[in-house]
């Protein structure tokens, strides 16, 4: 098992200082708003250095990762490649092909039989058009932090795939995620069901529920039970099961299903969804009003066991990851559909990942309104930056500071949540800057928001100290 996850320590603070003139350099776009209540100018910047400083003090809980645990990524697991294109493997890869770039090239740079040196040549028509976005300034810090490649170019990519090499060893995650991001522990999504990580308090795991209620996944789930299912009664021991063996072990329940579907989930009784199952098992066709009576059930049986172990239920909201696929309308819809969950359970803690971008003002008013709704920043800090800067700003102005948590990467490759966690500290900054200097908070209210809005909301919504004294007892770990 790797090493325990640390405090950031003051030395690390101060590295982590350096990163905003690295971030600068690579263009912030930060809008410096006016001192109208500080003494001076100098002053006004003078408390921008002492938010920076605070900020990158403070250790970061990371509410939402998708990466392997770093024995299977050393084993060259769940990344495409092996080499510097890693780093283009997930979400910039969806700007570069929205900025042109063949298919076909792209599944070149991403390869593994391609030689490294010779994927600089596919990217670079692409790379003007996409470096400045979330998604490519999340790899431009990486690439700087860890490799010290100011500008990738034809003279600096040879160098570049040294420095991968160099880097990606045995201890990189704790370098990279604790040492340099000054991230405590990650929540992590295995996209499965619940991973038994070799990492356990580094690596804390959400319980999967897609597999549960979408499908429903019988053949995965039901395996691992050594349970037989022939009717809806069985499916319900399956889902018992899973929160019996792993619940106390989770930190959430996660669902992704706002990819296919909206989140209007009703409470169906179980004599309505037992025949729709039936057909299922028997893999007979079913229509889509009965497969989504089905669902709606199954969400509600899950969330009730979620709810019965005091997991909360992280649910995707907003936008979509890829590209030519993703319907607005049904993202439109997202918000209100979150107000509906919260009514109907309302002892569940919901929380609404990616901030329901582009939706985000009427999904602040869910978390204003709703004692049980929470907002995660997960994803949106690359997604659109300048937004998530004005999200933060309103939330606090909006709903409870209490019920918004200020990061998550949500990445696979590793290497790009040091760039990601860089960006979401300097959005912090901003926006806190911003508002005192716009009158609407104190230097006083804005220092003591740093604390609770990096680590402390996280903590205490999903009890992560208790979680991970238990984890420390794990049977694997």
């Amino acid at each position: 098992m790797s090493s325990e996850p640390g405090s950031v320590t003051r030395r690390n603070a101060l590295m982590a200082m350096g990163v905003w003139g690295t971030a600068a350099a690579v263009g912030s776009g930060a809008q410096e708003g006016p001192a109208s209540d500080m003494a001076s100018a100098d002053e006004h910047d003078d408390f921008r250095r002492e938010l920076e400083l605070l900020v990158n003090q403070t250790a970061l809980v990371d509410t939402h990762e998708h990466l392997p645990d770093e024995e299977a990524r050393l084993r060259g697991e769940w990344v495409p490649c092996d080499d510097w294109g890693v780093l283009f493997s997930h979400y910039i890869d969806s700007d570069l092909v929205s900025a042109g770039m063949p298919e076909d090239d792209l599944q070149q740079l991403l390869a593994r039989d391609v030689d490294p040196a010779a994927k600089w040549k596919l990217l670079a028509p692409w790379w003007p058009a996409i470096k400045n976005t979330g998604y490519g300034r999340a790899v431009r810090i990486a690439m700087q932090e860890l490799y010290d490649i100011d500008e990738l170019n034809e003279k600096t990519v040879a160098r570049l795939q040294n420095a991968y090499e160099s880097v990606r060893r045995p201890g990189f995650y704790q370098r990279i995620l604790v040492e340099m991001a000054g991230i405590e522990c990650c929540h992590v999504d295995s996209l499965g069901s619940f991973r038994e990580s070799r990492q356990p308090t580094l690596l804390l795991q959400d319980l999967n529920i897609v597999g549960m209620h979408m499908g429903p996944d019988v053949q995965g789930l039901a395996a691992a039970t050594g349970k037989e299912v022939h009717g809806l009664d069985d499916w319900h021991g399956v889902i018992r099961w899973w929160f019996e063996k792993y619940g106390s072990y989770a930190v959430a329940v996660k669902s992704q299903a706002a990819y296919r579907r909206g989140l209007d989930y009703e409470q169906v009784p179980a004599e309505q969804a037992e025949p729709v199952l039936k057909r299922v098992l028997e893999e007979a066709p079913v229509s889509a009003e009965d497969r989504k009576l089905l669902e709606d059930h199954l969400f509600w049986y899950a969330v009730e066991q979620a709810t019965q172990h005091e997991l909360p239920v992280k649910l995707h909201t907003g936008y979509y990851v890829g590209h030519n696929y993703m319907p607005l309308e049904r993202l439109a819809g997202n918000p209100a559909q979150a107000a509906d969950l919260c009514r109907k359970s309302p002892d569940t803690q919901w929380v609404f990942m990616h901030i329901a971008y582009p939706y985000w003002q009427d999904l602040l008013a869910v978390a204003k309104h709703y004692r049980n709704a929470h907002i995660d920043l997960c994803w949106a800090w690359i997604i659109d930056p300048a937004a998530s800067t004005r999200f933060l700003k309103s939330h606090l102005l909006t709903a409870p500071a209490n019920k918004v948590f200020v990061f998550g990467g949500d990445y696979i490759p590793v290497e790009c949540v040091l760039g990601h966690a860089r960006m979401a500290r300097q959005g912090v900054v901003r926006a806190l800057w911003e508002l005192v200097g716009e009158g609407y908070l104190s230097r006083g209210d804005a220092l003591e928001l740093i604390e609770p809005l990096l680590r402390g909301n996280a903590h205490r919504l999903y009890r992560l100290q208790a979680k991970i004294e238990r984890l420390r007892q794990a049977p694997w770990a």
